[in-house]
């Protein structure tokens, strides 16, 4: 890494936290009645909520617009559905995008009776109002992001990614003990690291689940692990 261009951690111990008898929330940025005028935000990157919802439970209907919503799901099954007439269930390692655009309303619940699920979900501010409400789905395999960033979203929807109305690339990568990922961050660019679960070595500062870091433009990340740990970066112009 470029030692004149110094990381900014944001520990998961600092996220907000909402928790009530069906859902337990972390919430890196401000969102609902957790405020934080220190984190708003970065750059187009608005909401990355953290959430466990208990079985047979979650989201009754709700409205969003302006917004690109993607959730990622780490574990359990997520039943989605929306007002264009979606119906689905988002299982680990799909990614669903949904562009809330001049107006969309939807439901998210556990899909599953006995098994709480984990997921992720991702608010990003697109570069165009009132845009038509569209839906996205795709699953990616564990190979595809073993010891390597995996494409998930991105502006263009290049490389099999859900396409996002904003200038951000989406990845996710997972690291095992014998693996280890480099990136170069553009100058012009930002860098938002998140820590999914597990533990990684970032520049010989070990992570833990939850735990993000900011980089500037010019930097380069040296990610590994000495167990396993799975990430999502987002690269922001």
């Amino acid at each position: 890494m470029n030692q004149t261009l110094m990381p900014i951690v944001r520990k998961s111990s600092d996220r907000g936290h909402v928790q009530i008898d069906w859902l337990n929330s972390y919430h890196t940025f401000s969102f609902g009645s957790y405020q934080d005028r220190d984190w708003m935000g970065f750059r187009s990157l608005r909401v990355i909520n953290d959430d466990i919802i208990a079985p047979a439970s979650g989201f009754g209907t709700h409205g969003h617009r302006d917004m690109e919503i993607v959730t990622y799901v780490l574990s359990g099954a997520l039943q989605h559905q929306d007002s264009l007439g979606t119906g689905a269930v988002i299982y680990p390692g799909e990614v669903q995008r949904m562009t809330a655009g001049t107006g969309i309303t939807h439901s998210e619940f556990n899909h599953s009776p006995s098994e709480s699920v984990h997921l992720l979900q991702i608010w990003i501010i697109p570069d165009t109002e009132n845009l038509t409400p569209s839906y996205e789905q795709k699953a990616f395999t564990p190979e595809e992001k073993q010891g390597k960033l995996c494409l998930v979203a991105s502006r263009d929807g290049r490389d099999g990614s859900v396409t996002i109305h904003q200038d951000a690339n989406m990845y996710v990568g997972v690291i095992a003990a014998n693996d280890s990922i480099s990136y170069q961050v553009q100058p012009d660019r930002s860098v938002w690291l998140h820590v999914a679960r597990g533990e990684v070595t970032l520049d010989d500062r070990i992570l833990a689940a939850g735990d993000a870091v900011i980089y500037p433009g010019g930097s380069k990340l040296e990610l590994s692990s000495s167990s396993s740990g799975e990430i999502l970066l987002f690269d922001l112009g």
